[in-house]
């Protein structure tokens, strides 16, 4: 068979070296061309991580066995022989940035998976790559004098094994750089300055928040293929909201991060809350930060009496299918009866609350008129099964109301029911999310439920007047609550609300308090939602949808109302049309949907609906090891199907 010559540039070689010329065959196996391109070198070193790269077809050849002509490699290919790890910049979620040796050539999320174990995050299925925002303005500004940490001399077995010294990973502990830089790893930073923070990105409507969706990179094809480059600066966050095996002993890295994360969403307006809880939330801040200063999250042992509770507030898991035993179903579910005032809005119409009767059962509300006529037929029954709950408190004025969104065939139908103390209001509002989800009072987490919800109402419960004199001058309230606080209060009057909070969280330990700010970041009612703007099918406007972890939102674009709401316990099936980018999916009851993005690759919203739907099968499986081969299955889109 006729030789012909090949041009290999190696990159150990220099950037002013030369390609080589390697006289090869068709019949020549990739790793016969790695072997000439070893010899023609003469450099004596370490070959093992290197590969060859083809950049005209932008793909690596990784599988040595397979001969030059069924890879598809002629005469005028141009590879280069390089190495496969190599340093990338990570901006994490404190704001910190570090510079780890990362996987080039797997699919991004096996080189996510690399990177995670050497930062000692578990359950890496949990985050994802993305750009910063502006990438390019920012280059020439910021990164010149951005704190870099590096940590390239970490060997890529690092985190391998679960050993700790002395609180953290062993590997961490070798060197007195390593271990420093474990400390910024894992414990919670101090907030940068009001200027600082003033500069930072933040969405002003909910279209901004799908240009963010965006910037996630395809976990099915490699960093290379993706046009990132050695040394590029990529941020590494948390993309599905299932929170799985929470374990403080292991997981210091992993709970700092995503408090960061939460943390940062807060500050940002990035996510909605209520007055009262953006007090609580700076002050879990203020208590966290004064912690973070003294001990780390290993070290904090005192006050986990209810760490195990929070634990299980803290892992969302996907639930709403019939999973329970033979015995829970020929029981009977215990009900709530009560009085509670309803109302439900129309156009022009003011808004009046009326006292009715309410009984709530499996997972349905039936009112009457009175107690006296609950054995007839009720006014009205509400199925709360796939619907949307959201509180509206206020402690201090003593108003508890919960907002139903109930699907309906011409889209949500809005109710409020409006109780009369603390009491009454966990009970409903507990049953309410429980039903949602299409689970009965009899379910185990119930009463859980009931007293998660009594704990965060007393968190927001004023003090004593005693309480509310106290001051802190150095309270840097700026980095407490987000910008729509500077600009209703002054600093003089923000500072004594949130000391009044901080009085309800100061007994907590470092660590419950981080899993405190957790458990009620996940009970916010926009939690773990990411939005998309999407085009459906029949529809001659863009709309938004939004993935959370559980469930589809569609959203009226022009008044941001929740239009319709979608289970992922229903969903039969979905699929992606690669040719027209079409997302399509059938729910039961023969509801089919389908939709196109509009600034988004649908490959994105196939991602984040097939993790979801790996994290929901896991949860039901109880399983705490990765199926990869799912996951990557379930995410990878039409190469991988």
């Amino acid at each position: 068979m006729a030789a012909w010559d090949l041009t290999v540039s190696v990159e150990d070689l220099g950037p002013d070296a030369l390609p080589l010329k390697i006289s090869v065959t068709s019949e020549l196996h990739i790793g016969g061309v790695i072997l000439k391109v070893v010899e023609q070198s003469k450099l004596q070193k370490d070959w093992s991580d290197h590969a060859l790269w083809w950049e005209q077809k932008q793909q690596w050849l990784l599988r040595t066995a397979w001969t030059l002509d069924k890879c598809g490699v002629h005469a005028d290919a141009r590879l280069f022989f390089t190495p496969q790890h190599k340093p990338l910049r990570l901006g994490l979620p404190s704001g910190i940035t570090v510079k780890v040796r990362a996987c080039f050539s797997n699919p991004m999320f096996r080189c996510i998976m690399g990177i995670c174990r050497i930062l000692n995050i578990r359950h890496p299925e949990e985050l994802s790559l993305l750009r910063p925002v502006e990438e390019k303005k920012k280059k020439k500004n910021k990164d010149s004098s951005e704190e870099l940490y590096d940590i390239t001399d970490l060997p890529l077995t690092a985190g391998s094994s679960q050993v700790l010294y002395n609180g953290m990973p062993a590997y961490f502990a070798q060197t007195p750089n390593t271990e420093a830089v474990y400390k910024k790893l894992s414990v919670s930073l101090p907030s940068p300055a009001p200027e600082t923070i003033a500069k930072l990105y933040r969405p002003a409507s909910v279209v901004d928040k799908t240009h963010i969706n965006t910037r996630w990179m395809d976990s099915s094809r490699s960093l290379m293929q993706q046009g990132i480059q050695e040394n590029d600066k990529l941020s590494l966050r948390f993309k599905y909201y299932t929170f799985h095996d929470v374990d403080p002993k292991y997981d210091a890295v992993r709970l700092t991060q995503l408090y960061e994360q939460a943390r940062w969403a807060i500050l940002m307006e990035d996510i909605d809350c209520t007055e009262e809880e953006m007090m609580l939330f700076g002050a879990l801040q203020y208590h966290i930060g004064k912690l973070s200063l003294s001990q780390d999250m290993v070290s904090s042992s005192q006050g986990m009496d209810d760490l195990e509770s929070a634990l299980k507030s803290l892992e969302v898991k996907m639930v709403g299918e019939d999973n329970g035993t033979d015995m829970l179903d020929t029981m009977t579910a215990p009900e709530l009866n009560d009085y509670l005032k309803i109302f439900r809005p129309k156009k022009l119409t003011l808004k009046g609350y009326k006292q009715y009767w309410c009984k709530f059962q499996e997972t349905s509300i039936s009112y009457y008129k009175s107690k006296e006529e609950r054995y007839g037929e009720p006014i009205q029954q509400l199925n709360l099964k796939g619907c949307e709950v959201a509180p509206e408190v206020n402690v201090a004025g003593q108003k508890f109301c919960i907002k139903l969104l109930i699907p309906a065939p011409e889209g949500m139908n809005e109710v409020y029911l409006r109780c009369e103390n603390e009491k009454q209001y966990s009970q409903w509002m507990a049953a309410c999310k429980l039903a949602s989800k299409g689970l009965t009072l009899l379910d185990s987490s119930y009463q859980s439920e009931v007293k998660n919800i009594q704990t965060f109402l007393s968190m927001q419960r004023s003090n004593s007047p005693a309480a509310t004199a106290q001051t802190d001058e150095s309270i840097n309230t700026h980095s407490l609550v987000s910008p729509r606080y500077h600009k209703k209060y002054k600093p003089k009057q923000l500072t004594p609300r949130i000391l009044e909070a901080y009085q309800n969280v100061a007994q907590l330990s470092l660590t419950s308090a981080i899993l405190k700010f957790l458990q009620i970041w996940q009970a916010l009612p926009d939690f773990g939602i990411s939005y998309f703007m999407v085009r459906f099918k029949g529809s001659r406007k863009d709309e938004v949808l939004g993935i959370a972890n559980n469930r589809l939102i569609r959203i009226d674009l022009g008044v941001g109302d929740v239009v319709k709401t979608w289970r992922y316990n229903n969903m039969r099936q979905w699929n992606v049309n690669w040719d027209i980018r079409q997302v399509a999916i059938e729910f039961d009851g023969n509801i089919n949907i389908a939709f196109s993005c509009v600034n988004a690759d649908c490959k994105v919203v196939h991602e984040y609906i097939g993790g979801y739907i790996f994290m929901s099968t896991r949860a039901r499986e109880q399983s705490d090891t990765l199926n990869e081969e799912l996951f990557h299955k379930l995410t990878g889109g039409h190469e991988a199907l």
